[in-house]
């Protein structure tokens, strides 16, 4: 089965500073149908104004991996930890017990995109930490390249979940397969361009939950940019 969420059904606010779509109900934005899929709880489609940001703020018992699309995204947190997070870098952020952070604009100029996911833990009470990791491009062309993962497989960065996230860039014409064990389920998100996700056809902010079904088969039709949760 598969069900879809359009780009168009999501909620949203736009702060002047920030442009936000929420593919699951988040802050102010509450849709009791929406609140997250298995271990998935937010996909949040950010777009942060040169010299925006997120001041100060505090998570706790939270998987936290953003994902920049354009731009570069500036972090800082209680750990000590600071970084700038480019297209190709994949961060994730295990709030555990809790954790402060800041994300900001590092650009004076130019706007920032990103996807800001977060996932429950297998388990509360985790030791805070943080953890990036780049990946070229050539790595994801016209196929679906783990970047995160409960046991760091590949180089990606460790998700305290069972849960896995690929990311590919699909030509037009190209096609892509992730098989589901049984049991498994999966979410797809078109970041950029457009797909074809069996007879469904998906465009950049679409979503769309897979049960019971074999596999993700995915087909670019224009250039795309999508990533792929398998969630137990």
């Amino acid at each position: 089965m598969i069900t879809v969420r359009e780009a168009a059904d999501r909620g949203g606010f736009d702060f002047g500073w920030l442009d936000t779509k929420h593919t699951f109900s988040f802050g102010d934005y509450r849709d009791p149908r929406h609140m997250g899929f298995r271990a998935l709880r937010v996909i949040n489609e950010d777009r942060v104004a040169p010299g925006g940001g997120f001041p100060r703020h505090g998570h706790r018992d939270m998987e936290i991996v953003t994902y920049v699309l354009e731009g570069a995204l500036e972090h800082r947190d209680s750990l000590g930890s600071g970084s700038v997070i480019r297209p190709g870098e994949v961060q994730r952020m295990s709030a555990g017990t809790g954790i402060e952070h800041s994300e900001a604009n590092a650009s004076s100029t130019d706007p920032v995109h990103l996807l800001q996911i977060w996932l429950l833990p297998a388990r509360r009470g985790l030791a805070p930490g943080y953890e990036q990791r780049v990946f070229s491009r050539d790595e994801q062309r016209d196929r679906l390249r783990v970047v995160a993962s409960p046991d760091g497989r590949d180089g990606s960065v460790t998700v305290h979940q069972d849960a896995l996230l690929l990311a590919g860039l699909l030509a037009p014409g190209a096609s892509v397969e992730h098989a589901l064990a049984p049991g498994r389920h999966a979410w797809v998100q078109v970041a950029r361009g457009r797909v074809r996700l069996g007879e469904h056809a998906l465009a950049a902010g679409d979503g769309a939950a897979l049960s019971e079904e074999p596999a993700v088969r995915l087909e670019g039709v224009e250039e795309a940019e999508v990533l792929v949760f398998d969630l137990a």
